[in-house]
């Protein structure tokens, strides 16, 4: 008999959220999806990107990681460990001012996320393009991983992502 991963079973829930938020409630789109297994370090990594419904401005991207070292944790039973995934969220959106809208994004991931891991932002832009636009990644890590018993913290999790969405597109214009 089959027994789901860590990794599996929050993949699966996240899925299960962010669907339900595209298909029944309306609320968001979902633009990318990615289910990778990377046979050269056999690892796994889910990641789906979205935005809020009929708003393409900004996107969040919800990306879930297990390494090896997590999967052989749980498959293999080691002892002291823990299974466990890595959950980072990303936010992708697009500046013309880059110092006050850079910090302004800042501050509004502080109020809404209150992260004990500072974001980071990395901003790019196409060299030559007529008039520049920027293109700011704002990463969101956490201090530890998580696992099954996270999952019921899944649905706040969604609508802090959501609240950070509304906020970065009043950013934006």
């Amino acid at each position: 008999m089959f027994d789901p991963t860590v990794f599996e079973n929050l993949k699966v829930a996240f899925e299960n959220q962010i669907y339900d938020l595209d298909t029944l409630d309306r609320k968001v789109d979902i633009i990318n999806r990615v289910d990778r297994l990377e046979l050269a370090v056999m690892s796994r990594e889910f990641a789906l990107q979205f935005t809020l419904a009929g708003r393409s401005e900004v996107s969040a991207e919800i990306q879930l990681t297990a390494t090896l070292k997590d999967l052989a944790a749980e498959l293999l039973e080691l002892k002291g460990e823990t299974p466990a995934c890595t959950l980072r969220l990303r936010f992708y959106m697009q500046v013309h001012q880059v110092e006050e809208q850079c910090k302004q994004a800042e501050q509004a991931i502080q109020r809404i996320w209150e992260p004990e891991i500072a974001p980071t932002q990395t901003i790019s832009y196409l060299f030559g393009a007529e008039s520049p636009s920027y293109s700011n990644v704002i990463e969101l890590g956490f201090n530890r991983k998580i696992s099954e018993e996270q999952m019921d913290d899944i649905p706040e999790l969604t609508q802090h992502v959501l609240q950070t969405l509304a906020k970065l597109l009043e950013i934006a214009h």
